[in-house]
């Protein structure tokens, strides 16, 4: 008995080592090289890193720009999401399940497809603009918002409403209303009832989903490079500048340092909040305690609802629309286009080898993801189960969950000055391109496969080894048939992240392995209608294969389990 707990804990102490073993190679040393770079480039301390932040005005402003705004989108994406996550919370709306889903595909959404659909909604040459300049006879653009604050902002909004609405929303489904109704017998007003009782046990959960949206908001880079312009950097942006076309490597890693520290700091107390959710609580069934829309709250309701869904279906609709549409006529010009280079420029790219490199790299990020994912999310759960072991989840949650909330163009700027010597000398592997997408995904496979795993009743197992089944059987009769299906969702998490991820891509992948969102890029980033089209084509393509993994997460998701 006593050798068989010493195996056990010994397994235990095992799930640890890959998940460890693999950050340790692939994050934690390509950020110690950064900290290299930016404080000891020549083997002894230099401040050259610093100087250069301090002497360099501009760079205050690029730092206090990327927190504003990131709390700006951070209280707009509340002002929306919170209402519309109470009324699919409490009330029975047909269609529910596909109203949910119209909100999350955003989400999922690539960042380059995200900022190519405002282009073609609100830029210039937009749909909104066509519009206006039809119905007031004018010849030039009457709304532009493109360049400008308010398209970055409403992208941000538009990408993270689905946050609040899942984070918030699934926690409020299953509150207990006996609690609430009680109070309203009393005599309390509805506005004391939410401040007093629904409030207090929902502060988790809003302060979660707000620091998770800070988070993609500080760390926002493909929304600010494309819809920003010139006039507007993010740490994430400069950072990227500064690598790519200043080559000033302390100064970058300096940036990637400061970003750094601020994430780290939002992560842990986003695990501690995540924590605090976790707290046992009266919950009901959503059926129990979901109530028909009527009355005079209904065309409010609905008004609110109506107004969201357009808000997240028109750029996308309108993507699409603008693909296909050229000059009033129906026509698929701009995808046969894809396939030409007229100009014969070295940088063109056949969009099958983009699909197929895109596919081929998601394919590897799963796997990869997959593997490190679940072997995090089943330590995490076993060290939550054993009291003496709480100072280990503790630790290594927000160690977990740290590449998250680093800058894809951080963990790629790391790739290019740690990852350039034997035996760890990736610079021209392909390989390169899945491991940095892995680092991004594993943590959503993770935090989609813990809480189900947490889910499971301990006593099970308890009962199952008195009967003498072993871990391995154990495993497979009671944990997997309940696990796969969130490892499936997970599975695909990564892979449609993979697919859309362009920050870290945009600085490691060579010029032979381009990947979709890289090819948009490059047609956004030249002059003239043809290529705005291409852009419009493969953002097109690329929208519709995350959709479509999108629609098998949520069909394999296990009973709404998960925070993402």
């Amino acid at each position: 008995m006593k050798q068989e707990r010493w195996g056990e804990r010994v397994g235990r102490h095992f799930l640890w080592v890959i998940p460890l073993t693999y950050l340790l190679l692939f994050y934690f040393y390509p950020m110690w090289a950064i900290l290299q770079t930016s404080l000891f480039p020549e083997g002894h301390f230099t401040s050259e890193g610093i100087v250069g932040f301090i002497a360099r005005p501009y760079l205050w402003k690029v730092v206090w720009f990327t927190v504003w705004q990131a709390l700006a989108s951070t209280g707009l994406t509340l002002a929306v999401g919170l209402p519309t996550a109470y009324l699919l919370a409490r009330y029975r709306i047909p269609g529910k399940s596909l109203v949910q889903a119209l909100l999350t595909v955003a989400f999922v959404m690539p960042t380059v497809v995200v900022a190519t659909a405002f282009t073609a909604l609100l830029g210039p040459s937009g749909l909104v603009n066509d519009l206006l300049m039809s119905l007031l006879g004018r010849s030039e653009p009457v709304v532009v918002l493109t360049g400008t604050i308010w398209a970055i902002l409403l992208a941000h909004v538009f990408y993270n409403i689905a946050v609040v609405v899942r984070i918030v929303g699934s926690l409020w489904r299953h509150l207990d209303v006996q609690v609430e109704q009680a109070a309203a017998v009393l005599g309390a007003s509805p506005w004391r009832l939410f401040r007093e009782i629904t409030l207090p046990l929902l502060l988790p959960a809003i302060g979660a989903a707000s620091l998770l949206v800070f988070l993609f908001s500080f760390t926002s880079f493909g929304i600010v490079l494309i819809l920003g312009g010139a006039r507007y950097s993010t740490i994430e942006v400069e950072i990227y500048r500064q690598t790519i076309s200043f080559f000033n490597l302390p100064l970058a890693a300096t940036l990637s340092l400061l970003q750094m520290a601020c994430t780290f700091i939002v992560m842990v107390v986003y695990t501690r909040l995540q924590q605090r959710m976790s707290v046992p609580l009266q919950l009901r069934r959503a059926a129990a305690i979901e109530r028909p829309l009527g009355g005079r709250r209904a065309w409010v309701a609905w008004g609110l609802l109506l107004a969201v869904l357009a808000y997240e279906v028109a750029p996308l609709g309108v993507l699409a629309l603008r693909s296909v549409i050229v000059e009033g006529n129906l026509t698929f010009e701009f995808y046969r286009a894809l396939d030409t280079n007229p100009t014969r420029s070295v940088f063109h790219v056949k969009p099958s080898i983009a699909v197929r490199n895109s596919i081929l790299f998601a394919f590897a990020t799963m796997v990869i993801s997959l593997t490190i994912g679940t072997f995090s999310a089943y330590a995490l759960a076993l060290s939550a189960e054993q009291r003496h072991m709480a100072w280990v989840r503790r630790l290594f949650d927000p160690l977990i969950l740290l590449p998250l909330g680093t800058s894809a163009v951080t963990l790629g700027f790391g790739f290019i000055i740690a990852l350039d010597e034997p035996p760890l000398d990736l610079r021209t592997s392909p390989l390169l391109i899945p491991i940095a997408h892995s680092l991004v995904a594993f943590p959503f496979v993770v935090r989609t496969i813990l809480p189900v795993l947490r889910s499971i009743d301990p006593h099970l197992r308890e009962a199952a080894a008195t009967l003498g089944a072993s871990p391995w059987r154990i495993w497979r009769e009671i944990d997997m048939p309940i696990v796969s299906r969130a490892a499936l969702v997970g599975a695909v998490f990564a892979f449609a992240i993979s697919m859309g991820e362009f920050g870290a891509t945009a600085l490691v992948a060579r010029p032979e392995y381009p990947t979709m969102p890289v090819v948009i890029y490059r047609f956004l980033g030249q002059p003239g209608q043809r290529n705005y089209g291409q852009a419009l084509a493969m953002s097109t393509l690329l929208m519709l294969v995350t959709a479509a993994g999108f629609l098998l997460i949520e069909r394999f998701r296990y009973r709404d389990i998960g925070e993402f």
